[in-house]
């Protein structure tokens, strides 16, 4: 089974996403902070994370999993509220792989991450 961090400044948010990402097979934990993040993620990385865009040290939680053993694996989508080309370009330079449009919602993330919870 795959992890998956999402790291969110919302409880809604991260509920929402808990309850369908492990409804597709994966095994879901939750930051409400970047640094409360880095801090799981040091104590056992994430194959996959969502990490939104308008927490504060957003940018820092990327930059620290891709500077930890074997961070560079980690599949990262940087979830943005619009496609802006600044904001999605600082995630880029940070690490990021992909961006997830928010307001996310079952379809969305079954699109993006259901092919994902259980493939090698």
């Amino acid at each position: 089974m795959k992890r998956m961090l999402i790291a969110d400044g919302s409880d809604i948010v991260r509920k929402v996403g808990r309850k369908i990402l492990t409804e597709l097979g994966f095994e879901v934990i939750e930051a409400a902070s970047g640094r409360e993040g880095l801090v799981k993620c040091e104590r056992q990385l994430p194959d996959l994370m969502i990490v939104d865009a308008g927490m504060d040290d957003a940018l820092d939680l990327i930059s620290n999993v891709r500077a930890l053993p074997d961070g560079k694996a980690v599949l990262i989508y940087y979830c943005v509220v619009e496609a802006e080309l600044k904001i999605m370009m600082a995630g880029k330079r940070a690490g990021a792989n992909d961006f997830l449009l928010k307001p996310f919602d079952r379809a969305i993330l079954t699109k993006t991450f259901g092919d994902k919870a259980v493939a090698a």
